[in-house]
């Protein structure tokens, strides 16, 4: 298996991506990616756009473990997406998988904790092994969802619920001053590392800072009730409009295959037609080339048949080309009338206008004399045929030295 092409630097510039997935995306054998080609422009449109929106994720191809035991090389995005949480932006490591039937279904995202972070227990969109889940990954609609949208989604989600928090064993304890959250930001930002709130004391606060828990009003649960009444209902509208948009395509594919089939039966009746006009103008050749002959003969003979007209020897009308013709015509003849001759005398022998043994004896005299024709016969058809191979010899060794 060929290696595969090495990734771009971080915050590579647009001419490098491109070349990156021209590259990827190009590629044949057993380290071709496994996207079909008519999604690949698709997908070479949503990397370029991610990475320009985000530049602190780096594109690469890596091995995927199925759940079946089996690997996949696929495409990866690899990086942190900013988070705003109480008001400070923090940077949360994902992983970004396109799946074989990407850009159909929507990508598999994971977030991607470090040795110093942990993830959430519980969390509305990330399961405890790191793989998200979010409306828009629910209710992918192709081709309209990109990979943009799911990280602005992501980015919001986060901010209002982080899934990640920071171990910091130096701070223990259950009570925190937001002086030392802030340095400890301070201190994660300048590390280079990504930077994720500290987990607390208490649960309820993704920065470890004791305070009691607050609790909504009627009016809050009330407006955030209707808000979760709206997006399911958003939700489900999308999901039949997806589906709906699923069924017109699958339409579309199924009528374009039937017109490309259509197309190769008419272009292969086509290529018979012209195959059997040609066949047709080679005979008309033939035809006219062999009527020429005729009409040739006719002319030719013609004067003889009224020079003749009461003088005609019907023996002399065919004029053998050769001596072994005219031998052949000979033999042919004579054994062709003793045919005749022995028809009639066993008409006559039924009929009993011949004797027995007078009978018997022409028949054993004409028998002997067409025996002897035929052998005759045999022997001139070899002839002829020896002449005929030696004279396809001379021809072919002629057109040699001709060419």
């Amino acid at each position: 298996m060929a290696p595969p092409p090495p990734a771009p630097p971080p915050h590579q510039s647009a001419q490098l991506i491109q070349q990156f997935l021209s590259t990827v995306l190009s590629q044949r054998g057993p380290s071709s990616l496994p996207y079909t080609e008519d999604s690949k422009w698709l997908i070479r449109q949503h990397l370029v756009s991610l990475i320009s929106s985000y530049p602190s994720l780096q594109l690469k191809t890596e091995l995927f473990n199925h759940t079946d035991g089996t690997q996949s090389n696929l495409l990866q995005a690899q990086g942190t997406i900013p988070m705003i949480y109480m008001n400070v932006t923090y940077n949360i490591p994902i992983i970004i998988w396109l799946m074989e039937n990407y850009p159909r279904n929507p990508p598999v995202v994971y977030v991607n904790p470090t040795r110093d972070m942990i993830i959430k227990r519980p969390h509305a969109h990330v399961n405890p092994s790191g793989l998200v889940s979010s409306p828009l990954l629910q209710s992918w609609i192709y081709p309209s969802s990109s990979l943009c949208d799911v990280i602005k989604e992501l980015s919001r989600l986060f901010g209002l619920d982080p899934p990640l928090f920071s171990q910091n064993p130096n701070l223990s304890g259950r009570n925190y001053s937001s002086n030392s959250n802030a340095e400890t930001m301070r201190v994660q930002l300048d590390t280079g590392r990504p930077a994720i709130p500290p987990r607390g004391a208490y649960d309820q606060s993704p920065y470890g800072v004791s305070r009691p828990q607050q609790t909504d009003d009627s009016v809050e649960i009330y407006k955030k009730n209707a808000i979760n009444k709206l997006l399911e209902s958003l939700h489900g509208d999308i999901a039949i409009l997806r589906k709906n948009r699923q069924v017109e395509m699958e339409g579309l594919i199924n009528a374009q295959a039937t017109l490309r089939r259509r197309e190769e039966e008419l272009l292969k009746g086509v290529r018979e037609m012209q195959e059997e006009k040609e066949a047709l103008e080679q005979k008309l050749q033939m035809v006219l080339m062999n009527t020429d002959v005729l009409e040739g003969w006719l002319r030719e003979n013609e004067g003889k048949v009224r020079m003749d007209e009461g003088n005609l020897n019907i023996d002399e009308v065919f004029e053998p080309v050769d001596a072994l013709s005219k031998q052949m015509l000979d033999c042919t003849a004579a054994d062709l009338a003793i045919e005749d001759v022995i028809y009639s005398l066993d008409k006559a022998f039924q009929e009993g206008s011949l004797p027995f043994d007078q009978y018997l004896k022409n028949v054993r005299a004409l028998s002997r004399e067409q025996l002897f024709h035929r052998a005759t016969a045999s022997k001139v058809r070899a002839a002829q045929m020896q002449a005929q191979v030696a004279n396809m010899a001379s021809r072919a060794s002629h057109s040699q030295y001709g060419m």
